[in-house]
């Protein structure tokens, strides 16, 4: 069961992020599930830093894009360059061609800089012109955000956030935890573990044993009656449920789970653990929700209460 290099990686990620475990098992777990994450939090809590971490962990190429107003599409995508020696134009790649990619401050771009992002995430491929390109099979989009900071923002499309496997959302710390961090960079920055980076074929094994991982019919079922209950709620407290992209993405979340965890079969609490993070950000609140006070967070939990757990 889990490969013990994984246990290594979560081991080594979690003593350089204190306090954060499940951000860096939502991490792994995305991973493993070939999907993309959406992290939501204040300035200051080590998002950036648990991503790049991750991507010193591994043997692929990282990038970071911060992303900003005046980004354009081909600031990603790249372009191709004329070379007036020869009279012809050489496509050069720009950043989302790398294997782990870091958007930060993703709602701060454009329509048209989201657009390029999304058949990168959604189709593996990048278009310029009339070419397209394949992305590598190790891609895996990070994307952070700024809740408190609303100007000068472009909220993410629902087709867009529906992309993301997982949002996770990252809150302060304890004053305990905080006095374990200060302490913790008492002389600095620490220095990078020497660990052997995990490589992309141990990662591509890892996600065939993830598929392996056994799940009995009744918990299929459960995940189907989950979703579904999102889309037809007797208090019309949600204006759009999820889609059925979200039982696919809970079932092979819940999978990694439950590998990760040591475990051949994925049991109840895998699925309740994980829909929290892989439904939040595919619920629409209706007005009524909005005068009630109740967002994405409190609609998943009313779904938890309403759906029996086998």
């Amino acid at each position: 069961m889990p490969s013990a290099r994984f246990q290594q990686l979560k081991e080594t990620l979690n003593r350089q992020i204190l306090g954060q475990p499940d951000l860096i098992e939502g991490l792994l777990i995305a991973l493993l599930c070939d999907g993309h994450v959406l992290i939501e939090g204040a300035p200051g809590l080590a998002k950036t830093r648990a991503v790049k971490a991750l991507g010193a962990a591994l043997e692929a190429r990282f990038s970071r894009v911060q992303f900003t107003p005046d980004l354009l599409p081909a600031d990603l995508t790249g372009s191709e360059v004329f070379h007036p020696q020869d009279g012809s134009f050489v496509f050069q790649p720009g950043p989302l061609f790398h294997h782990l990619i870091l958007a930060d401050e993703i709602n701060r771009a454009p329509a048209k800089v989201q657009s390029a992002l999304l058949e990168a995430m959604a189709e593996h491929q990048i278009t310029v012109g009339k070419k397209s390109w394949r992305l590598p099979p190790l891609f895996m989009v990070v994307a952070t955000q700024n809740p408190i900071e609303q100007e000068g923002t472009y909220p993410l499309p629902e087709a867009q956030l529906d992309r993301f496997l997982l949002k996770l959302t990252v809150n302060y710390p304890t004053p305990a935890l905080e006095l374990a961090i200060l302490q913790q960079h008492r002389f600095g920055e620490l220095p990078p573990d020497r660990d052997q980076p995990l490589t992309q074929d141990e990662v591509q094994r890892a996600r065939k044993a993830v598929l392996k991982v056994a799940m009995q019919p009744r918990l299929e079922q459960y995940i189907v009656e989950l979703v579904c209950a999102s889309r037809e709620d007797p208090d019309r407290l949600i204006a759009y449920g999820a889609s059925p992209r979200a039982t696919l993405g809970l079932s092979r979340a819940a999978r990694a789970k439950a590998w990760l965890a040591g475990r051949d079969y994925v049991v109840p609490d895998d699925i309740r653990a994980l829909a929290l993070p892989v439904l939040r950000h595919r619920l629409l609140p209706s007005y009524q929700a909005d005068a009630r006070q109740l967002g994405s967070d409190e609609l998943v939990d009313m779904l938890l209460d309403r759906v029996p757990c086998p």
